[in-house]
């Protein structure tokens, strides 16, 4: 059976490093699935899930990322990722939060820079939620 070697790194820690049959992550142009021998590649990652089929053991591995750099070569997928959360540490309730005071910052945004910046953290966090529901159906 063919793998491919993952790494999911934030600038924080090491998140996930393994080996996997199949990655699924929202790229900048739309939903990329990733399989080993895969065509070199270089694109911006949007905020969403990545779902990663371990080769171990056929479970799924998920971990949010808010955007970030993935890289692909046909024995090596490397996700460069602003924040990265696993699916397990994602908390509903924060998130919830977090997006509630991002669409306050939007609406009371002083300068576009303000309010581009509340943007962002909104979509952050409508992602982040969306990607936890989807991640809890399974």
């Amino acid at each position: 059976m063919a793998t491919i070697h993952v790494d999911v790194v934030s600038a924080e820690e090491l998140i996930f490093s393994g080996e996997a049959k199949f990655v699924a992550l929202p790229g900048e142009s739309g939903e990329l699935g990733i399989l080993p021998k895969h065509t070199p590649l270089i694109s911006r990652i949007k905020p969403g899930a990545v779902r990663i089929e371990r080769a171990d053991n056929g479970e799924e591995e998920f971990v949010f990322v808010a955007g970030g750099i993935l890289e692909v070569q046909p024995d090596r997928v490397t996700v460069l990722a602003d924040t990265a959360i696993r699916g397990h540490d994602l908390d509903e309730a924060k998130a919830t939060e977090a997006k509630k005071l991002a669409e306050e910052a939007m609406k009371n945004a002083k300068s576009d820079i303000d309010f581009a910046k509340a943007q962002g953290e909104f979509a952050a966090m409508a992602a982040q939620i969306a990607a936890l529901r989807k991640f809890r159906r399974k």
